[in-house]
């Protein structure tokens, strides 16, 4: 649930604070004070695209703030743990837009990617503006719906999978069959490539190991000079450092007996003679394995300039020289195998035809048995809404393919068409008329009933726990008289369940509201502003009768607005 709106320099905005509770939420004002720019502002939180045209003049970044209540939201809490996030009953999503600049998102006051911000947008809530009237006239997003009340993830998951590894099988032999004739006309010199490759043997790295043991050998007798001088110098000496100091050690030893003071520049002084013994002894070390056999040195060059040949030749590096080589390997295994990669493969595609069908086809029948239960419900929520000899159907269809064609998957006998979405093409398709027969709803469905149908799928939607907070903007549209009390009733009932948000300018829904908030816009200054507040009983009955009988607000309204908001009460 929504419980605080907090938005700051955003469009006509410049500061608002508004605090929604259960029920529904409804909101009212004059065309053009600004009510959509709340939802817009909304959608900001939900990970919607925004660039810096939102912020208010001489506002330095616009602000939007949300703060939900979480506290049985299971997938909610899960995708905050799953983040490393704050996981506590409250969740507060903030969304910056800078005049200048990159946007900023936070959730819990941890920064976070927009990406994810969405993530937790779609767990929260359900925006439904005008624009979607639009989609449920597009029959591509029928299946959309259905799958959303049906509950299709793990089906469609499994089958997903399966169909994409099939794609992936079918590029594969693409790709080798378009090479087919490239390997052909140059096996011979893929073959010379790997050859001369293989005669040198490169290893990873190999190049710059022997060029820092060359600056050694080659550099091995001024090296051997600077070892010896600095080893003489600190232990071979008859006055060397070891010396030195392990005469002075004798003498703090003896100050130790008169003076214990003396006992820690002992216990330095014995960890100075032991680290001038341990340098002493790795500088001899060192020395003992300077190679000085020009042999030797002579083999590091010629091998060398046998890397480096290469690595002119391929690719500048020893990381692409060995890419090549295997590179050069599976090209020429597959040239010298091509007949039985490809034979595999098909076998492969095959396998997967079937796999993907049977998937598939389980997908499609758990549509089947949903879009009955679809059926029933839409037509009864549709009875309620004022559409009483409403008749709706789900019809489904597939296309078949020839059983020659290495497209599409294999259900039964059958070679199918198929897509992500499975095989099934479907459409919506309603009556509203008594004796016409169903036809497809894009085709028949007028504004107002496109409205209520939209909202019967909100309504059975719902039922199925799957949508938290529902936001609608203007749903009323085409709508009037009789059928918006019935629209207003479904909106009320729909809100026992769900949090509701409703943008509208009808009375009939506005009458229903468990909590009501004008929106005004007012110039300030030479600027216009917008602002919300919620209005009280008195106020509520007021902003009714304005609704019906507009700005000169009559008795009578003022009348029938009270007994419409007492009627819903009761």
């Amino acid at each position: 649930m929504l419980k605080t709106l907090y938005v700051k320099d955003y469009a006509l905005i410049d500061s608002l604070t508004v605090e929604f509770g259960a029920g529904l939420n409804i909101i009212t004002g004059e065309t053009g004070a600004g009510k959509s720019i709340l939802i817009d502002a909304l959608g900001l939180l939900l990970g919607e695209r925004a660039n810096s045209e939102v912020v208010r003049k001489g506002g330095q970044k616009a602000i939007v703030e949300g703060i939900f209540d979480v506290t049985l939201n299971k997938k909610i809490r899960a995708l905050c743990e799953a983040n490393n996030l704050d996981n506590n009953d409250e969740l507060i999503l903030r969304r910056e837009i800078p005049a200048k600049g990159s946007n900023r998102c936070f959730i819990n006051d941890s920064p976070v990617t927009l990406n994810l911000l969405a993530s937790f947008g779609d767990l929260l809530v359900d925006i439904h503006g005008q624009h979607e009237h639009q989609s449920l006239l597009r029959n591509e997003t029928h299946i959309d719906f259905l799958d959303e009340f049906a509950g299709t993830e793990k089906q469609l998951a499994d089958y997903q999978e399966l169909f994409h590894k099939l794609n992936s099988v079918r590029g594969e032999l693409k790709t080798i069959t378009d090479k087919q004739f490239e390997l052909r006309q140059r096996k011979d010199l893929f073959s010379f490539q790997l050859k001369e490759i293989d005669a040198v043997e490169p290893v990873e790295n190999e190049d710059e190991t022997i060029t820092q043991e060359l600056r050694i050998m080659e550099n091995a007798e001024k090296i051997l000079e600077l070892t010896s001088t600095a080893y003489d110098m600190l232990y071979e000496q008859e006055t060397s450092v070891q010396s030195l100091l392990s005469a002075a050690r004798q003498d703090i030893m003896a100050l130790e007996k008169f003076d214990p003071a003396f006992t820690q520049t002992l216990e330095e002084l014995n960890s100075a003679v032991a680290y001038i013994n341990d340098i002493s002894d790795a500088l001899r070390a060192y020395k003992a394995n300077i190679d000085l056999e020009p042999a030797r040195l002579e083999s590091l060059r010629e091998r060398l300039m046998a890397l480096n040949s290469l690595k002119r030749k391929y690719g500048g590096s020893i990381q692409a020289v060995l890419a090549l080589r295997e590179s050069l390997s599976d090209d020429l295994s597959l040239a010298e195998n091509f007949d039985e990669k490809v034979n595999k493969l098909k076998k492969e595609i095959v396998t997967l035809q079937a796999e993907a069908g049977k998937a598939a086809q389980v997908l499609s029948e758990k549509r089947n048995d949903s879009a009955k239960k679809v059926v029933k419900e839409i037509v009864s929520v549709l009875h309620e809404l004022g559409i009483p000899n409403a008749k709706f159907d789900v019809r489904f269809e597939k296309s078949v393919l020839d059983k020659n064609d290495n497209d599409g998957i294999v259900v039964g006998k059958e070679h199918l068409r198929a897509t992500e979405n499975g095989y099934d093409k479907l459409e919506f398709f309603i009556s509203t008329n008594t004796g016409e027969d169903v036809k497809p709803l894009t085709k028949v469905a007028s504004g107002g009933e496109v409205s209520r149908i939209m909202l019967s799928l909100k309504t059975i939607l719902a039922k199925n726990d799957k949508l938290p907070l529902l936001i609608f903007d203007e749903i009323d549209t085409g709508v009037s008289g009789k059928i918006a009390q019935k629209v207003g009733n479904a909106l009320h009932g729909l809100a026992k369940f769900h949090q509701v948000i409703a943008i509208t300018h009808l009375p009939q829904i506005a009458s229903q509201a468990d909590r009501h908030y004008v929106v005004e816009k007012t110039d300030t200054d030479g600027r216009a502003i917008s602002r919300i507040r919620k209005l009280e009983n008195d106020e509520q009955v007021r902003e009714v009768a304005k609704l019906m009988s507009g700005e000169k607000i009559t008795e009578a309204a003022l009348q029938s607005a009270a007994e419409m908001i007492a009627a819903k009460k009761k």
